[in-house]
């Protein structure tokens, strides 16, 4: 920022700095703002719709009558308590949590990594939990003998023990992934490209794990294995919030520390060892709780690709790279837009469901498309 009067270059000042540098911070707090807003709008639009529609007046009844009996009326149709209530209301808010938490995990390991491709899927965590799941599936009754057949009871939640081992093996296998792609790297002079090499490496192990187990599965397990790995937010019940919410809180509280020291780090390595930053314990231990963070998520899901590429680049284009802000932009844009494909899948073919990762694959298709054509015509103007 530099002025050419009268044949002199002047420089701006300290306070002009300031003003520039609080200028911009004001516009990424309006930024987190509305989109803070955006996801509450469209999370209560998505408990209206479904296979069966719900007025709004009686949706916000439902949401609100307990806060305010006294003014506001009770709804229309006694069932809608139960349909919001049982049925979409704990949907709605593990979307908002897997949005969340695939937003942060990609901006992260983008940091971390410096390289803005580099997602839960580059890194091998998600066909690391296909397979873990994928195993439980076909070769449950091997592993755990009758007991696959259970259920059983926490804290008064009732749980099936084939639903829980799907659970516990994606979410284990997921986390073994990245402590391969670690152990493979474990020496302080590895490149971030030999971290991301061995992501890609230990992807195709466990895909061909997962090939083995469609090879062994029958009719019933091959569909079951298909609709896993399709991504889907249905059959949740308010159990699985109670498991997921304080790991994505704990783990998104953490990596928001970090953030600080992933704006350093963007600068080198060579920059943040000088200013007293440890880059191999900064590296391992935002990979592991990002790892985490998606883990916990998608255990419950399947496979919901391309949010933890999409929502960071997206929010790097409206309001730059400080990871401080980012960070949390990304996990609202996330949220956001996994908020919109949901209730798409679930309207599009009512009363049937679309699988979500179908419309996802499809959204993050045409914005790559658009984005290496954006860069192409740049290139020539």
């Amino acid at each position: 920022m530099e002025n050419n009067v009268g044949g002199e270059v002047s420089r701006p000042g300290a306070e002009e700095l300031v003003e520039v540098y609080a200028g911009w911070s004001r516009k990424r707090l309006v930024f987190l703002l509305s989109m803070s807003l955006g996801v509450a709008v469209v999370s209560v639009l998505a408990l209206c719709v479904g296979a069966v529609d719900v007025p709004l007046a009686d949706t916000v009844s439902v949401l609100f009558r307990g806060l305010m009996p006294g003014l506001i009326a009770e709804p229309s149709n006694p069932h809608y308590a139960t349909i919001i209530t049982e049925m979409r209301a704990p949907r709605i808010v593990l979307t908002v949590l897997t949005g969340v938490s695939l937003g942060i995990a990609g901006m992260v390991m983008q940091g971390l990594l410096r390289n803005p491709l580099v997602s839960p899927f580059t890194l091998g965590v998600s066909t690391a939990s296909s397979f873990g799941a994928a195993m439980s599936i076909v070769f449950g009754t091997a592993l755990f003998g009758t007991a696959y057949y259970t259920s059983f009871s926490i804290l008064g939640m009732t749980f099936s023990f084939s639903s829980f081992s799907t659970v516990m093996m994606s979410f284990v296998f997921g986390l073994c992934s990245i402590a391969i792609v670690l152990f493979l790297t474990r020496d302080s002079n590895v490149s971030r490209s030999t971290v991301i090499l061995s992501g890609v490496i230990i992807s195709y192990i466990f895909q061909a794990g997962i090939m083995f187990a469609k090879y062994a599965s029958d009719d019933d397990q091959l569909r079951e294995i298909a609709l896993w790995m399709m991504g889907g937010l249905s059959n949740v019940t308010w159990s699985t919030i109670v498991i997921v919410l304080p790991v994505v809180l704990v783990c998104g509280i953490y990596l928001e520390k970090l953030s600080s020291d992933i704006n350093v780090l963007s600068s080198g390595d060579d920059v943040a060892r000088n200013l007293g930053i440890d880059v191999r314990k900064l590296r391992n231990r935002g990979l592991v709780f990002s790892t985490l963070i998606t883990t916990v998520c998608i255990a419950f899901t399947g496979i919901i690709g391309f949010i933890g590429l999409m929502a960071p680049h997206i929010c790097r284009m409206l309001i730059g790279n400080d990871s401080r802000y980012l960070l949390p932009a990304s996990a609202l844009m996330g949220a956001a837009i996994l908020l919109i494909s949901d209730t798409f899948s679930r309207v599009v073919m009512r009363p049937e469901e679309l699988p979500v990762g179908i419309i996802m694959y499809i959204i993050g298709g045409i914005f790559f498309i658009w984005l290496v054509c954006g860069k192409k015509l740049g290139d020539r103007a």
